[in-house]
């Protein structure tokens, strides 16, 4: 206990160097959003996998595969890196493909290994970027627009 404290103080100090990403509170709401239903998904897999339930596994990981994003996104192309949208497809991909091997391989420990991967790429991505609201006027907006996955 006393050593995560050490690293979370020595840490807090530090200044940080991810590349900011500037949007509005209705863009910051749509990533989030989609960042919430990617973390909700992984979860629903991890349970279902501790109940050995493949069927189950592919039911939470192919919403969030590259059927996930919708039209509307075209707006965030605009604003945000070519990167960050790359690892989001390819983050999308994982999803699909562990959708389908759940139900052809039916085996949980190469899931697991396929789920730990693409969370690698979501430590990879909250380590390199920062979404920063630069117009916060838009707040009442996004209360009354919604995206849902």
């Amino acid at each position: 206990m006393s050593l995560l404290l050490i690293s979370i103080s020595a840490t807090a100090g530090e200044i940080d160097t991810r590349r900011s990403l500037p949007m509005n509170e209705m863009q910051r709401d749509h990533i989030l959003t989609e960042m919430r239903a990617l973390l909700a998904g992984a979860q629903g897999i991890l349970s279902a996998l501790a109940r050995d339930d493949m069927a189950s596994v592919a039911d939470h990981a192919r919403p969030l595969g590259t059927g996930m994003p919708h039209k509307g996104e075209d707006h965030m192309k605009a604003i945000l890196p070519q990167e960050f949208m790359q690892m989001g497809m390819s983050l999308h991909r994982d999803f699909d493909q562990i959708a389908a091997d759940a139900e052809s391989l039916k085996d949980p420990k190469h899931t697991l290994k396929q789920l730990s991967d693409s969370m690698g790429k979501c430590v990879s991505c909250h380590a390199s970027y920062q979404i920063r609201v630069t117009d916060p006027s838009t707040r009442s907006q996004s209360k009354t627009i919604r995206h849902n996955h």
